[in-house]
């Protein structure tokens, strides 16, 4: 899915690069939604799989998602969507 074709919604889906701040933090997070077989933390990008990716996935910019996590649970608002 080449996601540089679809109109600007806002809207998280698959391929997309989302930017969040975690609100407990105030930490700058980005990560890009990829496929199980691409996924690297290290460089941001993360497993559709994963249990951020499955909480961001339809929502849109403004949205603030509760994911737990292996440190715990995190609060993360979504500032932008990039289809890139």
């Amino acid at each position: 899915m080449d996601v540089s074709t679809l109109a600007p919604s806002g809207k998280v889906v698959f391929g997309c690069t989302v930017k969040m701040i975690d609100e407990h933090t105030e930490e700058t997070i980005v990560y890009q939604i990829v496929g199980e077989d691409e996924a690297d933390i290290k460089v941001g990008m993360i497993s559709i799989n994963s249990p951020i990716a499955r909480a961001l996935i339809s929502k849109v910019e403004g949205d603030v998602v509760s994911v737990i996590v292996p440190g715990g649970e995190r609060s993360l608002e979504i500032v932008e969507v990039r289809y890139i």
